[in-house]
């Protein structure tokens, strides 16, 4: 019986794929095999020996300690595009609203509520000071064309604008779900060159923070507008608001409001709605639930931050082995089988980064002695057998 710590209010729709005679999902078992997260920090946690897996239901993971966990063996999951329609749509919003001025003029009604039968002749004269552009015929800048990005590159074709988008990590499939109107540049600054309007789609990390910065705005249109529902960190917030105050950007849009950028003119902060919708709640804890119970069950990972994916079906035994990217580890642990006369029908390795997974299919049973001689290799972090 594997036990499962929620520490968020996680979708029923996903914890009910996990079968009950499997599995028991509490908010603090003693010591839980898996936990499933959506915001909840986890810096400051001491983990289990029990722990195997963490799952986080949406994308980012930045309130995980991903290193830490690969270095006990605890493979840390995310659910990309599992929110990805529901980010599409408030891109597509936060589009609107940095140019119509939507939101200025929303804020002005009120203030006609006591001028009666005038209310009409002053609305009509006072809404041109809200007069914005159209978004069609514009060209719309994408830095990412993951599953976020593709979908918002395709619905901006559709509402006719022009789009450029850049992604040296666009995978084949991706690609293939792309527009074929959509142009796939080779750098950013050709991206940021082109924009009249600009949304960032990639994670932050070391290379990403602070990607929008002085440099980066210097190389944009004079009046272009900037959307952010990625990462707050991709942009530096003391550059963009000189650029806005400067006039060199028109408007920006945030999902991740914070001190400095509250009230500012020109910044449109809202309070990170990007997946809040009971769909995108309900398909980031399904696709968790099935990630948790893929590894937990047969040891396969799909979606991992910190360990490379790998499935395999096995006939026999599995033998399971979290390691390091080194040499000779594979082989001293073909080795441990091949002393202790076992044959491997089957093996998948791969790597990511540092770190490494080797799965083995093993005929016939695998004694605690093999398993004794595998986590003795050096660089070997954990070792499972599942049956």
């Amino acid at each position: 019986m594997f036990q499962i710590q929620t520490l968020n209010k996680i979708s029923k729709v996903g914890t009910c794929r996990l079968d009950a005679a499997k599995y028991t999902i509490a908010d603090a078992p003693e010591n839980p095999d898996a936990i499933m997260v959506r915001s909840a920090a986890m810096h400051d946690m001491e983990f289990g020996s029990n722990l195997l897996a963490i799952a986080r239901a949406g994308a980012g993971v930045n309130n995980i300690p991903v290193d830490k966990c690969a270095e006990q063996g605890i493979v840390v999951f995310n659910t990309p595009g599992a929110n990805a329609n529901a980010v599409k749509e408030l891109v597509v919003a936060g589009l609107l609203l940095s140019s119509r001025k939507i939101s200025e003029a929303m804020a002005w009604v009120p203030s006609l509520k006591e001028e009666g039968d005038n209310v009409g002749k002053l609305v009509e004269k006072g809404k041109s000071q809200f007069a914005g552009p159209e978004i069609k015929g514009k060209t719309l800048g994408i830095i990412g064309l993951g599953a976020i990005g593709a979908l918002v590159a395709n619905v901006a074709i559709d509402l006719g604008m022009k789009v450029i988008g850049t992604d040296p990590f666009l995978s084949v499939g991706a690609a293939l779900r792309l527009s074929p109107a959509v142009q796939v540049a080779k750098s950013a600054d050709e991206v940021l060159a082109a924009a009249d309007y600009l949304t960032l789609h990639v994670p932050c990390n070391a290379d990403t923070k602070g990607f929008i910065n002085a440099a980066a705005i210097a190389k944009m249109k004079d009046g272009a507008r900037v959307l952010n529902f990625a990462r707050g960190e991709l942009v530096n917030d003391a550059d963009m608001i000189a650029a806005l105050e400067a006039g060199k950007i028109a408007c920006y849009v945030t999902d991740f409001p914070n001190a400095n950028t509250i009230g500012v003119k020109n910044i449109i902060a809202i309070p990170h709605l990007g997946a809040s919708t009971p769909e995108s709640e309900d398909n980031c804890a399904m696709m968790a639930a099935d990630e948790l119970s893929a590894y937990l069950e047969q040891g396969n990972i799909i979606n991992s931050v910190n360990f490379p994916n790998a499935e395999m079906h096995a006939n026999g035994t599995k033998l399971c082995v979290l390691h390091k990217n080194v040499p000779t580890i594979i082989a001293q642990i073909t080795s441990a089988l091949g002393d202790a006369g076992k044959n491997i029908d089957n093996m998948v390795n791969a790597s990511k980064k540092d770190n490494a997974y080797t799965m083995i299919d093993v005929a016939g049973d695998v004694a605690d002695s093999i398993v004794d001689t595998v986590k003795a290799i050096d660089g070997v972090i954990r070792v499972r057998v599942i049956a």
